[in-house]
């Protein structure tokens, strides 16, 4: 790094800026669509662990346990060594980059339910009880009354919180160099190797990870105040 300047740097971000767009492009991809498909079925895990008969209950909080007891990196591992071969086996699937990316985006929005669905939880007791029993009084049944009443109140109130979330799930999504995925980082880290800076390369990509994590932390800030001064 003692020889290495920074227009030696830019140079070399200028010949790879499409490598380093796409892997980039895989990073937000996984992201955007495991929160929302994580909130879809965080909501739902949600509703079954508070409003469903106690069997069902027990499962979704079972779901959520599981999930929450376990690093992500194994869940990774699970889809692409286990999972992965075996539905790809069955189905006559290759083992292409997008079906690896298919895996990859299954298992983080299967593992970012289970967080989901406790800040869910924590939003839906945070909307007072009266206001089911209002909804409920006024003719509304109980699965109108989560869907217009109470689950509204209860997003406004864990916006933050999920903000956050978001924000971690973003960092996360450097784990999936396990599946041979070129999301962001490791485009970086192949685009040091090839040009002999690696070192240089993993500190633009940490500088790039902390503006984008940054930048969403202030806005999670203000989000806070808002909130507080409402």
């Amino acid at each position: 790094m003692g020889n290495f300047s920074f227009g030696s740097l830019w140079h070399i971000l200028q010949e790879n800026s499409d490598f380093l767009l796409q892997g980039l492009g895989v990073s937000l991809q996984i992201t955007i669509i495991a929160i929302l498909v994580g909130m879809v079925w965080g909501i739902v895990l949600a509703v079954l662990r508070l409003y469903a008969p106690r069997p069902i209950a027990f499962l979704a909080t079972a779901y959520v346990n599981l999930f929450r007891s376990i690093p992500l990196i194994m869940v990774l591992m699970w889809f692409y060594l286990a999972i992965g071969p075996t539905v790809q086996q069955y189905l006559g699937l290759g083992n292409s980059s997008s079906v690896r990316l298919m895996w990859a985006i299954i298992a983080f929005s299967l593992f970012e339910a289970a967080y989901y669905s406790e800040i869910i939880r924590a939003g839906f007791k945070s909307v007072r009880k009266q206001q089911m029993s209002a909804s409920l009084a006024l003719g509304m049944n109980r699965a109108q009354a989560i869907y217009y009443v109470i689950l509204p109140q209860a997003l406004r109130n864990m916006v933050p919180l999920l903000l956050t979330q978001a924000i971690i799930l973003f960092q996360d999504t450097s784990l999936v160099y396990i599946m041979s995925l070129n999301d962001f980082f490791r485009t970086t880290d192949i685009i040091g190797y090839n040009n002999n800076a690696k070192m240089e390369m993993i500190l633009f990509a940490g500088f790039t990870y902390f503006i984008i994590c940054f930048t969403l932390s202030r806005l999670v800030q203000y989000l806070q105040k808002r909130r507080q001064i409402a």
